[in-house]
């Protein structure tokens, strides 16, 4: 029986898990979305207008949604809305500021796409008409996470945030959900006097906290960039353009540890063109957040985790400012096309840590995805390691794990080997600038390479060799193998301190980098004794790190191995985080230890109450599954 991991059903059971009544697809078409309902065929939104109330007792926004609609097919009569238990409680059309009262239903629910609302158009809706719709969300929302005061940094004021990716926008905004097409968005949001609203759009670092707010996002983004946060955030800035908010007790670290915010912008602008967005801002949110961050357009939300007192985890930052050009600017078609925005992102982040950091930290952070990109291997079906897959429902969004993310890094890697740096730059450049606020497809990005790079006078790659990258699995033989010298010398000592040839006290963890602490983690071999583990842990405290992504490989080993006496400081982490790539594959590796399923599964219970509920639908799903 091939073994599954934990860690790659989460992921899938984030968008895969399908109603038995799901539609099959006998046609299938890559450039259709199969993840909404939304009929995009007869009707666009153009502009979307929010006007909601913040109510904490009730843990809801309730108001209205101002959709501005463009008819498509002149005898259509019923536009198919996206939704996931929304509370609806009358529909109407502005056309000339007259309104109309339009009758809605709702269809029948999917498990995972929600429930389709459709609104038959009165006579008076004419080609362009404003859909005017009065709701309210549910407690359950999949995109809203109600924090009570006692669960923030605080522990004086509540607060809520959304999680829109991939498909959860529907569950706070009634919308047609699709990355397919990109919308304007104004907002007006009310909450209480004490507390700050922050969205995906034109903050005002200098806001007065007066209980409303206004925004406006100019430029057209997909609904799964659609953002809000409301709590007790202060803001300091990091350079001219760039700045973090934050809750005042974590606000000092936070502007140490992203100090480096505007030079990553700078150089940004420099290698890949203008940033269109006016602001960069952060937003560091609770620990429960699910991600080490979401690239939402002008304000960047980010998980706590990346604390670590050394900037040693700021990557992170820098994949996310790389969305502001791929994902952001120029964005996939359907959620088949996600290595457009994860493995450019991917590329465009390395580049970034060489020029802001060096080339040998980049290395690091390759080796450790191309890692975890040969572990994915293992884990994902053969027909979801193509870079762009047949993506149903049936299939789920997220069930390739991190394959377009590394994936797609070693392609864009491979081919900048191929025509050298410099070109591939000057491609990059005019790919952004030719889709710039549109939405594209595999197909679309191959064409543009064919004509710009591969169809080239002596060019060195033709289309026949960049293909099997895209439509098949695994890695062409011809793939590129990043290296690095430092991770090098941290998988030797590991092998020399296993083998007793060299000191506990002497390995040199102080001087590494925490990319190099992981790899000798990593690196420990299977049958290494308890006693060795103890004496480890004794002299240099993995169990007790600041660092939460050494925390998360340690933890992965002491959980595989049971090593019991670090037992309570695994819980421990697993309390303090809710970000799902620290804490899932812990859990994981106790379901899948033989022994210690009963006890995952007491663990998730103490601690589920601090999650987000996509974390606590993925974990709850994976546990459920896990052989034992």
């Amino acid at each position: 029986m091939i073994r599954k991991t934990l860690l790659f059903a989460l992921a899938m059971l984030s968008l895969s898990a399908c109603s038995k009544d799901a539609p099959e697809f006998d046609d299938y078409d890559p450039a259709r979305d199969y993840f909404t309902f939304a009929n995009t065929e007869r009707f666009v939104t153009d502009h979307l207008e929010l006007d909601l109330d913040v109510d904490f007792q009730k843990r809801e926004f309730r108001g209205y949604a101002m959709l501005t609609m463009r008819r498509l097919d002149e005898t259509a009569t019923e536009v198919i809305l996206d939704s996931r238990d929304l509370d609806v409680a009358s529909a109407a059309v502005l056309v000339d500021k007259n309104s109309a009262p339009a009758r809605f239903r709702f269809g029948e629910t999917d498990e995972l796409l929600g429930t389709p609302l459709i609104v038959t158009l009165p006579p008076e809706a004419g080609e362009s008409f404003v859909l005017v719709l009065e709701y309210a969300t549910s407690p359950e929302s999949t995109a809203l996470q109600w924090l009570p005061p006692e669960l923030t940094a605080g522990g004086k004021q509540p607060m809520v945030f959304s999680q829109s990716q991939s498909i959860h926008a529907r569950s706070w905004v009634p919308l047609q959900d699709t990355p397919a097409l990109r919308i304007t968005y104004e907002a007006t949001i009310r909450t209480p006097r004490n507390l700050l609203a922050v969205m995906s759009a034109d903050n005002d670092p200098l806001a007065a906290r007066t209980g409303e707010y206004r925004f406006e996002m100019p430029q057209p983004i997909p609904s799964y960039l659609l953002a809000i946060a409301v709590g007790n955030f202060y803001f300091a800035p990091l350079g001219e353009d760039t700045g973090i908010y934050t809750e005042p007790e974590l606000l000092d670290e936070s502007v140490y540890e992203f100090a480096d915010t505007q030079a990553m912008l700078e150089t940004a602008e420099s290698m890949f063109g203008p940033y269109e967005w006016g602001r960069y801002d952060l937003l560091v949110l609770p620990p429960s957040f699910p991600y080490g961050g979401m690239e939402n357009p002008r304000l960047s939300f980010l998980t706590p985790s990346l604390l670590a007192g050394d900037r040693s985890l700021v990557a992170v930052v820098a994949h996310e400012l790389a969305h502001s050009w791929s994902g952001n600017l120029v964005s996939n078609r359907t959620w088949r096309d996600i290595w457009l925005n994860e493995g450019m992102t991917s590329y465009i982040e390395s580049r970034l840590m060489e020029v802001i950091y060096d080339v040998e930290r980049a290395n690091e952070e390759r080796v450790l995805g191309y890692r975890e990109l040969l572990g994915n291997f293992e884990q994902v079906p053969e027909d979801m390691q193509a870079l762009a897959p047949r993506m149903t429902p049936e299939a789920g969004e997220d069930s390739q794990g991190m394959i377009p993310y590394y994936k797609g890094q070693l392609f864009l890697e491979s081919l900048e080997a191929a025509f050298g740096r410099e070109a591939f730059d000057e491609f990059l450049n005019g790919y952004f600038e030719t889709f710039a606020w549109q939405t594209v497809t595999t197909e679309t990005f191959l064409a543009h390479l064919e004509q710009d790079l591969l169809n080239t006078e002596g060019a060195p790659l033709t289309r026949a060799a960049v293909e099997p990258w895209l439509y098949e699995p695994g890695l062409p033989a011809d793939a590129p193998v990043p290296v690095s010298s430092t991770l090098d010398a941290a998988a030797a000592a590991s092998a020399d301190w296993s083998s007793g040839a060299m000191a506990t006290a002497d390995i040199p963890i102080d001087v590494w980098s925490a990319q190099a602490v992981i790899h000798f983690i990593n690196s420990l071999p299977q049958d290494l004794a308890h006693e060795k583990l103890a004496d480890l842990d004794a002299v240099h405290a993995f169990s007790e790190t600041r660092n939460a992504e050494i925390a998360r490989a340690w933890f992965i080993q002491v959980a595989a191995r049971r090593y019991t006496p670090a037992y309570p400081h695994l819980e421990a982490h697993l309390n303090r985080f809710g970000r799902g790539r620290l804490i899932a594959p812990v859990y994981q590796a106790l379901a899948e230890n033989g022994e210690d399923l009963s006890l995952a599964r007491e663990m998730f219970e103490r601690a589920k109450a601090t999650y987000h509920p996509l974390v606590v639908m993925w974990i709850s799903r994976g546990l459920d599954q896990a052989p034992g």
